[in-house]
């Protein structure tokens, strides 16, 4: 009788990950990719184009702690707790009772009429219109931190009586866009109050002369923001150079970094036309990336362009003229080297 044989079940091979992929910016194709990982923002970015190539991007450092002398007045150089907040005023080591529990309701309201005054909670909330205004424009951290030191400054030096505080508001987030050179415009700013035009005008000329004066003082402007760390210094209105990039990330264009450099060209020479001198820095930008579109094949409609930069469209078509009638100088300036084909640029 023959021996009964089980056959044995295939070998699987363990996973093992690909380490011959590459990540290569798609934009520069460089070999080896420069490629450089910001993990303030979890972005993996290309050092050359800027491109994002990636998202999320976990932070692998090793997290670091030291238990040594920590009974002689020394420096725990840790991450556990938020650190000291230099825009708010105190030591901000005060204990919170919390607000459940049968009496924890009636001992929080008694702790917060004991250890709150009435400055820190108008500063406070101040603080929070300030950061959700500066979110719902996509300013950043470092215009919200700059637009509360500049409210800081004005609420320590009793500046500004009789003005409501959302114009107050407004001017900080204006003066501090154009001082951290993030642009927007006057319009953008106006528009997230319910406070006039004309008001808010009164109230940033008034706090660019408070800043200028306390600039000259020997006390002024003493903080961690880099910004301010000097005298104050008024800058000129924004640019349609420093709209371009803006506008060009919201209209989705394939190769934005293409569109946005010839857009950004475009914008520098304007300064040469007597006729687009006097026009907004938002028509001039609309028109130069309208031409800029159909330069590099990835055309978009005047009315599009016109929905992103906020003017309407026979505004963007108006500039646009102006800049079509000088077109061959400036294109040549631009490509010394060779216009490019033309015939699909609109005449209007």
């Amino acid at each position: 009788m023959a021996d009964f044989v089980i056959p044995k079940p295939p070998s699987q091979e363990k996973f093992k990950e690909n380490l011959q992929n590459v990540l290569m910016c798609p934009e520069c194709k460089e070999d080896p990719p420069h490629l450089v990982e910001e993990f303030s923002s979890g972005d993996m970015v290309c050092g050359s184009c800027g491109l994002v190539l990636g998202e999320r991007i976990i932070d692998t450092r090793s997290e670091w702690r030291t238990f040594s002398n920590d009974d002689q007045g020394n420096d725990d150089p840790s991450r556990v707790g938020d650190g000291p907040n230099q825009l708010i005023d105190g030591d901000q080591l005060q204990t919170t009772i919390a607000f459940d529990g049968k009496n924890g309701k009636n001992l929080s309201h008694l702790q917060n009429k004991i250890t709150q005054d009435k400055n820190s909670k108008q500063l406070m909330q101040a603080y929070r219109d300030i950061q959700g205004l500066t979110d719902s424009i996509n300013a950043g951290t470092q215009v919200a931190n700059a637009a509360k030191h500049i409210y800081k400054l004005v609420e320590d030096n009793k500046a500004l009586k009789g003005k409501s505080q959302e114009a107050i508001t407004a001017g900080c987030i204006f003066i501090a866009c154009r001082q951290t050179g993030v642009p927007r415009t006057f319009r953008e700013i106006y528009s997230l109050t319910k406070v006039s035009k004309k008001e808010i005008g009164r109230v940033f000329k008034q706090l660019e002369s408070f800043l200028q004066k306390i600039g000259g003082e020997e006390h002024a402007i003493t903080t961690s923001i880099p910004t301010f760390n000097q005298q104050y210094q008024g800058k000129g209105s924004t640019t349609a150079t420093e709209l371009c990039a803006r506008y060009c990330s919201n209209l989705n264009f394939r190769n934005s970094v293409a569109v946005e450099d010839v857009a950004r060209q475009l914008a520098d020479k304007t300064s040469t036309i007597s006729e687009l001198a006097g026009r907004s820095p938002l028509s001039v930008a609309a028109a130069c990336i309208y031409m800029a579109s159909h330069i590099r094949n990835e055309s978009r409609t005047s009315k599009e362009i016109a929905a992103v930069a906020g003017v309407s469209d026979g505004t963007v078509k108006t500039a646009y003229r102006l800049l079509y009638n000088k077109k061959d100088k400036l294109l040549e300036e631009i490509f010394p080297e060779g216009v490019p084909n033309l015939d699909k640029l609109p005449a209007n």
